[in-house]
């Protein structure tokens, strides 16, 4: 399509188009009126860090490798029929997606070749096809959620609620049969084997039922001698995206592809709207992936950090250093790293500061020192501020006998 320009610029409807890496290229001046983002807001910009859409759920619709982008890289136009928008004014404005792709045949070899052109409606308008996907989303990090075909699955109005306990249980151990008397234990601890087996099959039954609602197949949760499986093929779950885009950040970092890695770990950080199943707080049974994810986030922010810093980006990664400390105000290695940034960016006072608040935290949390480590960059950023001020003095006399010199000279004359 060498006209693309044109149907964006000629369209009623705000439009813009996507490349090969989800990245915007053209936006025309509807999607500015109905968004608040120009051209140059957007241009080389993730399309899902623009938009943010949600389903009605509050799942989230635009994620790495989500649906409908699958969709247009794979040349079939989709749409979704309702999502939730957010405006550059933080405002929330309901929507409808539909799209119009491109051929593989058309597109240019690279990256900067443009897949779709996206049009955004008033919900009120025009309806459009929805995903034709089988696959069911699920949403682990925050608030749990399901979409299917890009409509958010109402889990509120399941009569069974032990049927959603019992869904982010298998899904915690997707792909593997799971004995029903460990089932039992984790769900019902309290109930005799008799009451526990009857609410294990009525809970099974019930949810097995809601699968077919949703069009999903007989056998996505299957019974493999007195354990249950529930198919791995049939589900994508945001934290395996999560996992899979952190590891290929670090592949990249680790080819000094920096650029390329930041996109990546981007990306992972806008999947992690909170710990995994955060609302299941005091399970026993998801606490360890919970903590195993959270470190695991951490450690990304630790590689973005890095990344920036090598960059010369002190100022954003001083910016995720402060995120992470909210989340860990002990992990020192943050501490360090923010010292260093405050001190590149030439602002002494606050690295140090920075090294003091460290310093308290520990002992009140910990009561413990700061690390070898970190006192020596405490030291050296104070030496160094040190030496700064001792090569002004020479500066500050020169500039009084500078300042005399004309009295002297009308005392000799």
């Amino acid at each position: 399509m060498n006209r693309i320009p044109d149907v964006v610029d000629l369209a009623s409807d705000a439009a813009f188009t996507i490349d090969e890496r989800c990245r915007v290229v053209a936006w025309n001046q509807r999607a500015t009126q109905l968004l608040g983002y120009t051209q140059s807001d957007v241009t080389g910009r993730y399309c899902g860090s623009i938009l943010r859409a949600v389903l009605p759920g509050g799942e989230p619709l635009c994620s790495p490798g989500c649906e409908l982008f699958q969709c247009f890289h794979n040349s079939r136009p989709s749409g979704v029929a309702s999502c939730r928008i957010r405006r550059k004014n933080g405002d929330w404005l309901t929507a409808r997606y539909s799209s119009l792709v491109t051929s593989k045949q058309s597109r240019q070899k690279g990256d900067d070749s443009v897949v779709a052109v996206i049009f955004l409606q008033d919900e009120n308008e025009q309806r459009v096809n929805e995903l034709p996907q089988q696959t069911l989303q699920v949403f682990t990090l925050g608030n749990f959620g399901l979409s299917m075909g890009g409509n958010s699955v109402a889990l509120d109005k399941w009569v069974r609620k032990q049927a959603v306990t019992l869904l982010k249980f298998l899904i915690t151990q997707a792909g593997r049969p799971i004995h029903r008397e460990r089932i039992l234990y984790c769900l019902w601890p309290d109930a005799d084997a008799s009451r526990g087996w009857a609410r294990l099959k009525v809970t099974i039954s019930y949810l097995r039922l809601q699968f077919r609602n949703m069009g999903m197949s007989e056998d996505t949760l299957t019974t493999v001698g007195k354990a249950y499986l529930l198919r791995h093929d049939t589900i994508r779950v945001d934290a395996e995206d999560f996992e899979a885009l952190i590891a290929e950040g670090r592949v990249l970092q680790g080819q000094q592809r920096n650029d390329a890695a930041l996109r990546r770990y981007a990306q992972a950080d806008y999947l992690y709207r909170g710990d995994y199943l955060e609302e299941e707080n005091f399970a026993d049974w998801c606490a360890e992936e919970r903590e195993r994810l959270r470190e695991l986030y951490l450690e990304m922010i630790a590689d973005m950090v890095q990344c920036y810093m090598e960059c010369g980006d002190y100022a954003e990664a001083a910016r995720l250093c402060r995120k992470a400390l909210v989340q860990e105000p002990c992990r020192e290695s943050f501490h360090c790293s923010l010292m260093e940034c405050f001190d590149y960016l030439g602002h002494t006072d606050q690295a140090l500061s920075q090294y003091e608040a460290c310093r308290r935290v520990l002992v009140k949390e910990l009561s413990v020192d700061p690390m070898p480590k970190t006192q020596r960059i405490y030291q050296q950023i104070k030496s160094n501020r040190l030496r700064n001020q001792e090569r002004l003095v020479p500066m500050r006399h020169l500039d009084q006998s500078v300042s005399c010199m004309p009295r002297l000279a009308r005392k000799i004359s």
